[in-house]
Formats: structure tokens, sequence, C-alpha cells
């Protein structure tokens, strides 16, 4: 059984509990984890809390701190297969794509690593004669970090890294049905010699760790990734101490394609914009919008390509797509499949599991695309995260902007066109935190990413990433202090 890492050391749940983790491949289960609850929870944040108020950690000069989260970077590098199989058997995903995700993972801690002694604060020209004046970035103090199922180990290290190059201590929450990498991760930060109490791991469920940390008073940020109706509940949980909180809450990404645009590369890339990692993706390109005289020999196309996509093991080489994470989810997107029939879009391929014999014990889908959609439909504007395309129609750019924008959420988009001009004129109207120009999907650890709307708040990667776990303070001084004889 696999034990949470509580202060520095390997503990059961209190309770005794323990979970069962399956593989969404043939459903066999693969490990047997603590199960905790909000007494797991409290230990973790009082021991996060002792050692951001009496440990050593934030006092750790930037260039030392930094230090250890390279040599967590090298741990990731040395165990890179290891991680990868635990990522591909725990979510489904194919062991490549898994294989990338760890590359990506080292990067994000060497990028932070190398940040973190980068920012000594900024000296302000005083207008009070005889005085000094600086602005200052400290660490905001204990940090509840909740994690998502789809990609577990790369949107942890998003927050790991940062958290810790800037010298705070932390309580990482895994999602409950995917947290292998992250515990494996929690030993690589054990081995890299983090003090004790500073990283401190819990699993569980998100209505018992998850909200005790986002509602605790010895909190100071929260950073949740997941979807929208957690987030608000994490943020209202977060409002009883106004505690500093990241959220990136998923979207529903337009990718706009004008006729003009490379048709093969297009093609290719709008399939792999939804269907990489069965649409379980926060960036995936849901939403295709087509002009009118491309739209149709760009659908022909596409239905005919995917219709070929491999689903299978993402073990097996030949495997393109592999399944959905779990029974609940593949349910949740097959009503979404129904949803889109209802509303009367035209189903062109896909909307059904497939009949593959050796498919039957996964939680597979077909690869699905909708063509007739509108704007208004739920399959268009609700976040399906799964297989699930749906095809629109426009006639001029303003339209295309327009209907891009038509959405509550504001996470990301690409526009597809060989006129730059015109690329950079639709970019700067949407409304959205990444735009990709003839692309998609691409992030790295060096631009920040997040998005409007109701896809968020704040930023994660970047610069920007490391500043959202620190606090800004003004140091000012008087060099020749005297009496003001005020009240004389």
């Amino acid at each position: 059984m696999t034990k949470m890492y509580i202060n520095g050391q390997w503990v059961a749940a209190a309770s005794g509990d323990t979970r069962t983790i399956i593989n969404p491949f043939n459903q066999e289960s693969i490990a047997e984890v603590a199960e905790g609850n909000e007494t797991d929870a409290q230990l973790a944040i009082d021991a996060a809390r002792k050692a951001f108020d009496e440990g050593s950690w934030r006092h750790v000069p930037g260039s030392e701190r930094g230090k250890f989260v390279l040599k967590i970077a090298e741990l990731i590098e040395r165990d890179q297969q290891e991680l990868a199989e635990l990522e591909t058997i725990d979510t489904g995903k194919t062991l490549t794509e898994s294989l990338a995700d760890m590359a990506d993972i080292a990067e994000v801690f060497r990028y932070y690593g190398g940040l973190a002694d980068k920012d000594g604060g900024e000296v302000i020209e005083s207008p009070i004669p005889e005085s000094r004046s600086k602005v200052v970035r400290e660490p905001v103090g204990v940090c509840g970090q909740i994690t998502p199922w789809n990609y577990p180990l790369l949107q942890a290290a998003w927050k790991l890294a940062p958290a810790l190059a800037a010298g705070n201590t932390l309580i990482i929450k895994p999602s409950e049905i995917t947290p292998l990498t992250t515990i494996k991760v929690t030993e690589l930060i054990e081995e890299a010699g983090v003090p004790e109490g500073v990283v401190n791991l819990v699993l569980g469920s998100g209505a018992k760790t998850g909200q005790t940390l986002a509602e605790s008073h010895s909190v100071d940020l929260i950073s949740f990734t997941g979807g929208i109706e957690t987030g608000r509940k994490v943020m209202t949980a977060a409002a009883v101490n106004f505690k500093k909180i990241a959220l990136e809450l998923g979207g529903k990404n337009p990718n706009v394609v004008f006729a003009d645009a490379d048709f093969e590369t297009a093609v290719d890339q709008a399939m792999n914009a939804i269907f990489f990692h069965s649409g379980q993706v926060c960036s995936a390109g849901a939403r295709l919008l087509v002009q009118d005289s491309l739209h149709d020999d760009f659908v022909e196309a596409l239905v005919a390509r995917t219709k070929q996509i491999k689903l299978g093991n993402g073990f097996d080489d030949t495997t393109q797509s592999g399944p959905l994470i779990s029974k609940e989810h593949r349910e949740k997107v097959e009503q979404y499949i129904e949803i889109g029939l209802a509303e009367g879009a035209d189903l062109r391929t896909g909307g059904k599991r497939p009949q593959a014999t050796d498919l039957q014990a996964g939680f597979f889908l077909e690869p699905t695309i909708f063509t007739n959609c509108q704007s208004s439909m739920r399959i268009v504007q609700e976040e399906t995260f799964g297989p699930l395309l749906t095809v629109e129609r426009f006639s001029t750019e303003n339209e295309a902007v327009q209907l891009a924008n038509d959405s509550k959420y504001g996470l990301a988009g690409a526009v597809w066109t060989k006129d730059i001009r015109k690329a950079e004129r639709v970019s700067s109207e949407l409304r959205m935190g990444t735009v990709w120009i003839n692309d998609f999907h691409p992030y790295f650890a060096q631009a920040p990413w997040g998005g409007y709307k109701s896809s968020g708040i704040g930023r994660e990667l970047g610069k920007q990433g490391l500043e959202e776990y620190t606090e800004v303070k003004h140091v000012f001084e008087n060099t020749n202090p005297a009496p003001l004889h005020w009240f004389n």
C-alpha cells in the first residue's frame, strides 16, 4: 500500500482507509493507496505551517533553493522511463506522450531552478529626502495545490517548481484517481534533500482533503486546476481568510481555419488539436471554425482521416489514442453526444463505443465529429473534455472573431492563414490567454499559461508563474530620522 508524505514521513491514512487505482485501458487494479480525509489534510497543513513559520526554507538563499529544484529536475530525467510508464498505466495515454511529458516536466523544474535567484527586488527612487525605498518579493507562505487527472505530473510540476523556488512550503493533493506519478515525484523530492515539512503529499477526494486545504485559515494560497464548478467551490472556500487563489478552469477553445490556410497542415493539426489524449486536454481545439469556401472539402478530409485513428493500449507503439479516464467520464461525454443529436447537429463519424474485442474492457469512445453546429448549442458552449469535435462555418474575418469569442471561456485558440497580417489582426481580437498562429497546443516553461473570463484567475509558467507564489513588500528607510513635532 502506497502512503502519504507528511512532515518528512510516509504515513497511512489516519482512518486506515485505502483506494484502489485502476488502469482505464482494462480496469485492472494497479495500486492500493492511502485514502486521506480532513484529519490527514490538517496534519499536512500543520506540518507546512510549522516548516514555514519556524523552519529555514524561506530563509535559504534563492541560489541554494534553486539547486534543490535543479536536483529534482535531474532525478526526473534519471527516472523518466519509470515515471512515463506510471503515467500511461494510470491515465491510459500513449507512452510516447508520457515520455514527452516527462521531458517537459524536467524542463519546468530546470527553468524555475534557474529563476530562483534572479529577482533580488527593485530599488525605487524615493521622493522623500534622506530616505531609501525598495520593493522585494517574499514567499506567500503555505500553499495548497490541487491537481487534475488528465496531466497528473505535468500539472503538479507547474505548481511544485515555482512554489519551491520562491521559498514556500506546500501541500499537494493529486486527483484521487491518478496519484501515482505525484507519489513518485514526492519520493524524488525527498531524495533531493528538501527539508521535512516543506513538501507534503495528501491523497483522497476533493470533497474531503481538497476542501480542507481551500477553507483552512492556515493556508495562504490555493492553486487549483480542474473543472469550473469545483473551481467555484474552491474560490468560495478560499474567501474565509482571503487567501491568494490561482485557478485554471479549462476552456472551449476555437480553432479558426481561413480559406487560405495550408490545407494538409490545417487538417492534420485540427485532428491533433482535439483527439490528442482523447480530447482530455484543457486547451483542446474542440471548436473548429472553417471558412465557407473551404468548409466542405476540409470536413470530408477530416472525417476520412478521423475514421483511421487507431485506439488501443498506450504501451502499443501503433496506438494513436487511448481510453477515457473512467466509466463516469465516458458516460458524461456520451451524454453530450446525445445532446448534440437532440440539438440538430449532424453526426459525421464516431459517437459510439468501439466494437473491437480487445477494447471492450477499457473506457474507449470513438473519435466523434459533429457538423452543422451553431454557437448557441450546448455541445459548442460547454466543455465536453473528450474526443468530440464540433464544426461551425463562418464567412468573414469579423464573423470568425465574433464566433470564436462567443464563449464564457477564454483559455486558448488558434488561427490558420497564410496572411500574417490577418492572423495578427484576429489574434489581437481574441479574448484568450494563449493564441497560436498556424499551430496548435505548443507550450513551454518560459511562457505564461492561463485564461480570460471563466477559464480562471492567475498564470502558471513563465516569470508570472513564479510571481504567483510571492507577495510584494515595499520597504522604506528613513536614513536621518528626527522628531516631527507635529503635536507640539
